[in-house]
Formats: C-alpha cells, structure tokens, sequence
C-alpha cells in the first residue's frame, strides 16, 4: 500500500507528464483557455488513463510478453507477442475514449461543444500512450502499481492544465506585450511552471 502511494505521489509532482516529459502538450496549450474546459478535458484524461493503463497491464502481462499465455498451455510458454503491444495498447486506448466521448456527448452537451476535436483527440494524446509505454519499461509487480500510476499521472495532467488555465485567465486583464499575447506568453509561463516543478525533482520518495 505504501508503495503504491509512493508510486502516486511521484507521478504527480516527480514524472508529471507535462513538466517532466511535455506529453500531451497540444490539447495542453489548446485547451487551457479557461478553468472550466480544463477541468472537463482533464477529468476525461484521469478516467482514460485510469481505465486504459490498467487493462494494457493485464494485456502486456497475461497476452503479449514472453511466456505470458502458458497458463493457457505450456506449449505457449516461448510464444512472445510484445511486437503487437503498441497496436494493441492504441486499439484499446481508442475504445475507451470512444466511450468517455459518447458519455460526455450524452450527459454534458455543452462540455462536449467546448472541448470540440481535442475530446476525441485524447485517443492520440500521447500521455495516454506514453503512460502505457511507461508502464510496460517500468515492469510494475502488480495491477494495483500500475493504477496508482495511472491516476497518479492523470492527476498530474490535471493540475497542469487547471493551473495553466487558471494563469491565462487572469492574464486576460494583464497588459501583456501584444507580440506575446495568447500562444507566446503561455509558452512562457509552461516554461516558468516547468522549472517551479523540478524543485519536486529533490523529494526522496
């Protein structure tokens, strides 16, 4: 249990997917215009990967790795699969957010208007992609490590939009220099967040 909350903790502030890695950056700096569609857009990433990294676990460790179908038969114990991992863990990843698509479109309408392309471009974010790849170079020992990670790493995701968007939205009544408004001067302070996270980079945990 202590581990698992280990693993949590440093997914959000440590690995965090935005400052340590810059994945999932375009619907990062697309979305983040203001607190409410940040909020939206990063809660359908936490679910995403919350329900994608796990089920790409349980398929890289009882399907596709070395051995990993010889508790079908031990005539499948040399059989390795791992080639077919990136085609899989993106045909999984594009159901699920199929589903969270749908279910937003159903129940909240206007957050589905406002999130637009970017909702069905999670299927491409390449943080939910990249915490697969992460899961599967990291060799978690279990089920439980590789969600703590998963939603630890959406969480992470979470904070950085809502607090990319936050910033904008004041910026909105700043006197910013007219050569930086919008994507210039956010650039500037995902650089300044950036470098704010690595004092994390020093946690023993």
């Amino acid at each position: 249990m202590e581990n698992n909350l280990n693993i949590f903790v440093k997914s959000i502030f440590v690995d965090n997917m935005i400052f340590a890695y810059f994945l999932g950056m375009c619907s990062y700096l697309a979305v983040s215009k203001n607190v409410k569609t940040s909020m939206g857009l990063g809660l359908a990433v936490i679910f995403v990967l919350g329900v994608t990294l796990p089920a790409n676990y349980l398929l890289e460790n009882y399907v596709l790795k070395a051995g990993a179908l010889s508790w079908i038969s031990p005539n499948f114990a040399t059989l390795d699969l791992s080639y077919l991992s990136f085609i899989l863990f993106i045909a999984v990843i594009a159901a699920i957010v199929q589903l969270v698509e749908m279910i937003i479109e159903k129940f909240s309408p206007a957050l589905y208007a406002s999130l637009g392309i970017f909702l069905p471009l999670i299927a491409v974010n390449c943080a939910i992609m990249g915490g697969s790849l992460f899961m599967q170079q990291r060799a978690f020992h279990n089920i439980g490590e590789a969600s703590s990670y998963a939603l630890g790493s959406g969480v992470g995701w979470l904070l950085a939009i809502i607090g990319l968007a936050a910033i904008r939205e004041k910026m909105e009544y700043s006197n910013v220099p007219k050569p930086l408004r919008g994507l210039g001067i956010a650039f500037i302070v995902v650089g300044l967040m950036g470098i704010a996270f690595l004092a994390f980079s020093g946690l023993k945990i």
